[in-house]
């Protein structure tokens, strides 16, 4: 195999389970012992460039053995959009440090990063074995049953909305409709994921918008409108990302961001959630909450899900093995094998499958009104998620008068 050092770097949002990834390379190098050394790039391909990187080879074992079981991205995160003029730079970086295994952690944008970087090494006939390690919250990487990090922070969605749910509908006479928004600029999986906190039919959440349903305020209130008169409260989830049929956002945001994305919640000055929680006082008078949690599920690693941990923490020990297979120009993927018992194998994909595109819900994931997951996702989240609470509630005995 190639001679020389390696450089991870963690990129986008952080995760619950990023830094299991993370840990995952680290072990799996010094296992093997056939990588010379790891650096970690402090603050993505920004500090690469700057040449800021961890000596990951001196971190005390104690701190090793922690950082797989804590969240948000250790060694720093960044959104810095690759530019063309930056390559020769790296190459630059890779060369001064004798670095010829690249890893990044992260999303389609960093699948692209590490793309980008292995297909122009190729031109300049540098020997450069690049592997890319999924990572998102939102579930939208092509070529994976599913990202490490979704499940944790559907798990936080669910816990959320679940009890928010038995909040609002025992104060239903003060708050007719509370309104929960989660991140998702594209993709639903996490807004629709909250569908696992309903037990009951009268239970939340009753209704859910992800991106993927095309946004009607009259059908919208209609269907608010009958769920109260069914139930006599309304719990509603909706995607930050959800839009009219014109494409424009239901937050009414018109900001973007470096990789020419909507800016939604707080950078985009504005909220789906607001907007919806006013169309429904507008229309009915009524009074109601909103809950909007901007990022906070990311990194909820008390409510996580175990066995998305070991799934992160395999990618990287799958990443390091097709590295040292030199197989460069792939992400690790995850492969479903079967459902009862659950069960999963890692396989790889090419970069160029991934790279700067959206994995939506399918159509059939949802119900024929838009408004609520089908049988078909509950199915395809349940395996994912382990236990949550059993609440009670008391039993409808009332005196006589």
């Amino acid at each position: 195999m190639i001679k020389g050092n390696a450089v991870i770097g963690q990129s986008g949002g952080p995760t619950s389970v990023i830094n299991a990834s993370l840990a995952g390379v680290i072990e799996e190098i010094k296992k093997s012992g056939k990588i010379k050394s790891l650096f970690g790039m402090n603050y993505g391909i920004e500090g690469f460039l700057k040449e800021k990187f961890f000596n990951l080879d001196k971190q005390p074992e104690w701190l090793l053995r922690k950082l797989r079981f804590t969240p948000s991205s250790a060694l720093g995160s960044s959104r810095h959009k690759l530019k063309d003029e930056d390559l020769p730079e790296i190459l630059e970086v890779l060369r001064k440090h004798n670095i010829r295994y690249v890893f990044l952690i992260g999303g389609n944008d960093t699948m692209d990063t590490i793309n980008r970087m292995v297909l122009y090494c190729i031109e300049q006939k540098y020997d450069l074995i690049g592997v890319g390690i999924p990572k998102t919250v939102d579930n939208d990487l092509f070529g994976t049953d599913h990202t490490p990090g979704f499940a944790s922070a559907a798990k936080s969605n669910i816990l959320n909305v679940l009890q928010g749910g038995w909040l609002a509908r025992d104060m239903q006479k003060v708050d007719k409709y509370v309104i929960y928004q989660t991140i998702g600029r594209d993709a639903g999986w996490l807004a629709a994921s909250t569908a696992m906190a309903k037990k009951d039919e009268d239970e939340a959440p009753h209704l859910i918008y992800p991106p993927e349903t095309i946004f009607d305020k009259d059908k919208f209130l209609q269907d608010v409108k009958i769920t109260e008169e069914k139930y006599g409260w309304v719990s509603i989830v909706v995607s930050e990302g959800l839009k009219y049929s014109d494409g424009i956002p239901v937050s009414s945001s018109r900001g973007k961001d470096k990789f020419n994305n909507i800016e939604f919640g707080a950078m985009g000055g504005a909220s789906v959630g607001l907007n919806v929680h006013k169309m429904i006082n507008d229309e009915f008078g009524w009074r109601g909450e909103f809950q909007i949690t901007e990022s906070l599920i990311m990194s909820d690693y008390v409510r996580s899900v175990s066995n998305d941990n070991e799934e992160a923490y395999q990618c990287g020990v799958a990443a390091v093995r097709l590295a040292e297979n030199e197989e460069s120009g792939y992400m690790v993927s995850l492969n479903r094998i079967s459902d009862s018992p659950y069960k999963i194998s890692y396989e790889k994909v090419l970069l160029t499958e991934v790279a700067v595109r959206v994995k939506s819900m399918p159509a059939e994931f949802m119900n024929k009104d838009g408004n609520f997951p089908s049988s078909l996702f509950m199915e395809y989240l349940s395996p994912l998620i382990d236990e949550l609470p059993d609440f009670t509630r008391l039993e409808r005995n009332f005196i006589k008068t």
